[in-house]
């Protein structure tokens, strides 16, 4: 699973980082910098408070005069009223912005996962992906309601309280300053630490979720054989070394906080000390020490916050990294190719390299100069041993993967100068292992036409797969057939993959052994109304059984990363003893009758 995400690198930057945030923050920064200038006088207003009491102590109650002691309590009421109420409206500015950017952010990488090559979505876990676009945004959207706003206003209060001190007394106030040095020190070890645990515990959540998705999905495999305790250990697992990363991060906090906590509490302790001295020599006012400490009191707050404000951002700063770490991933681009057109039609290749991109650069490639011709308006089935390379050879048609070398052309025109939307609008896919979203029986159907198609297309594409089942079904076409289809048998879904495959009338068919899961009734009667789909369209067929071999006009025989043979079912077994062998049994007895 390592493979699958960075890890926090060693000159990383926290604020570079954070930076790549503002093209998302820039169309709402009015309300959030309005929101900061909000807090900035609410936290201003707190520092008043202090005055007031200065006045109070060494004015009304010094004089003893109850109306003045009123109207300093009118005085502390409305600046702690106007606090909240500025807190309040700072709140209702950042809500609804900030989940506009959360929003457009997890739209934007939804939408590039969407473009990635399926080389990219090979490499990486799908719990990983699901992390960044759930909880790492989460993170974010935290880190610019809170952190964001407050390492501001704290900073600027800080700077306001201790002009405020040294005002007062300047001698008090060096010695509220006197733990600023370790304090400093402390943050920039802390900063440093905290980014590679809190890093590692991000991609930890990532790698449980990849448990917890598989584990969902294959719920059958593991009661099948009995495997849920072995599942339930290896989940243990996991949680236990994310519980002991958080406990690593929890560490490192209690570590800051306290030496945050407990520098500031003793200069405000050593500063009461001296300052009541000063009181009792006359030198300075008892109003005068209780501004002093009110303000210092005020900047606890400020203080104590710097730990895990620092925490979030850091948290904020590795949850940024990993939404651009696919943010940057090359997606699937059109080429520029200027090649003349081949003069025959159909589906060509020639010279087809492939070998996958994370391959070792020394290994033998998949396919290694594949030449085959499909004339147009042929069925071509395409037979080799497991592993030679089939499904890999059809996934190149509608460019699910790019040729290393060589080229494929429609109708002459290179697939590679072809845009990609409108390259897979002429070529429609049946994997053998169909895929089926949590939709509608239609939908599903439909995802395979424009959106212009309706039920017409979509009767004639369950009648040509042989999928009448979906009218027993108890919303029919309607019926939501839920993740992955499971609530169907394999068969269903395949024929439901098949007909999504036909209901376009693409001009070119690409099946990867789209019968494999029927029985041989039900496969009879597809083949029966595929053949007259096949007339019109050009096909290539990856074939296992013979059943399915003479569903096309030639063969092709796929050994070595090269077309050995190419020809009819009944050459092929006459002529080549490969071919012979792939059929034997089943295919001889078919041959024959």
């Amino acid at each position: 699973m390592a493979e699958t995400y960075a890890t926090a690198a060693p000159d990383r930057s926290a604020v570079r980082s954070l930076l790549r945030l503002w093209p998302y923050v820039r169309p709402v920064r009015l309300r959030l910098f309005t929101a900061a200038f909000v807090a900035v006088l609410a936290s201003c207003a707190g520092l008043v408070i202090p005055l007031v009491l200065k006045w109070m102590v060494d004015g009304p109650v010094a004089d003893r005069d109850t109306g003045g002691v009123w109207l300093g309590a009118l005085f502390l009421l409305l600046l702690g009223l106007a606090e909240a109420l500025l807190f309040g409206m700072r709140r209702w500015l950042v809500a609804r912005p900030l989940a506009h950017v959360e929003a457009e952010m997890r739209a934007e990488l939804y939408g590039r996962l969407q473009r990635l090559p399926v080389a990219f979505h090979d490499r990486w876990a799908s719990g990983q992906l699901l992390s960044r676009a759930t909880a790492d945004l989460g993170l974010v959207r935290m880190f610019l309601a809170f952190p964001l706003t407050f390492l501001l206003v704290n900073s600027v209060t800080i700077v306001f309280g201790v002009v405020i001190m040294l005002l007062q007394d300047w001698r008090l106030g060096l010695v509220i300053l006197g733990p600023a040095v370790p304090v400093v020190v402390m943050c920039v070890y802390f900063e440093n630490r905290y980014a590679v645990v809190a890093r590692r515990a991000q991609d930890q959540v990532g790698d449980l979720t990849t448990v917890v998705e598989e584990s969902v999905l294959g719920i059958r495999i593991i009661k099948g054989f009995g495997r849920h305790r072995t599942q339930a250990r290896a989940f243990r697992e996991l949680s236990s070394t994310l519980r002991g990363t958080e406990l690593s991060k929890a560490r490192l906090l209690a570590t800051i906080w306290a030496v945050i906590v407990t520098l500031p509490e003793l200069a405000i302790g050593a500063a009461l000390v001296l300052g009541a001295v000063q009181v009792a020599d006359g030198e300075l006012s008892a109003g005068t020490l209780v501004a002093f400490l009110s303000t210092a009191l005020a900047l606890r707050w400020p203080v104590d916050s710097i730990g895990f404000l620092l925490a979030m951002s850091q948290e904020a700063a590795t949850a940024t990294e990993r939404y651009f770490e696919v943010m940057d991933e090359e997606p699937e681009r059109d080429a520029v190719v200027r090649s003349a057109p081949a003069p025959d039609a159909g589906l060509r290749f020639d010279g087809v390299v492939f070998r996958y991109p994370d391959a070792d650069p020394g290994s033998p490639p998949v396919l290694d100069g594949v030449d085959l011709h499909v004339r147009p308006g042929e069925s071509m089935a395409l037979v080799g041993a497991t592993g030679s390379g089939k499904t890999t050879l059809t996934a190149l048609v509608p460019r699910l993967h790019e040729v290393t070398a060589g080229r494929i052309s429609l109708d002459g025109v290179d697939v590679a100068a072809l845009p990609r939307e409108e390259l897979r609008a002429r070529v429609a896919v049946a994997f053998e292992e169909p895929t089926l979203f949590s939709a509608s029986v239609g939908e599903n159907v439909l995802m395979g036409a424009d959106d212009r198609a309706g039920d017409a297309e979509l009767e004639r594409a369950l009648a040509v797969a042989q999928a009448e089942f979906v009218h027993a079904l108890p919303q029919g076409a309607d019926t939501q057939v839920g993740e992955q289809g499971l609530s169907l048998s394999g068969g269903q879904r395949q024929r439901l993959a098949l007909a999504r495959a036909v209901v376009g009338r693409p001009p070119f068919l690409v099946l990867d052994d789209p019968l494999s899961a029927l029985d041989v009734h039900t496969e009879a009667a597809v083949e029966a109304a595929l053949r007259q789909v096949l007339a019109g369209t050009t096909a290539l067929i990856v074939a296992h059984r013979p059943s399915t071999v003479l569903l096309a006009d030639r063969v092709a025989l796929l050994s070595g990363g090269r077309i050995a043979a190419v020809g009819t079912h009944h050459e092929l077994l006459r002529d080549n003893p490969d071919y012979a062998h792939l059929m034997s049994g089943t295919g001889r007895q078919e041959d024959d009758r």
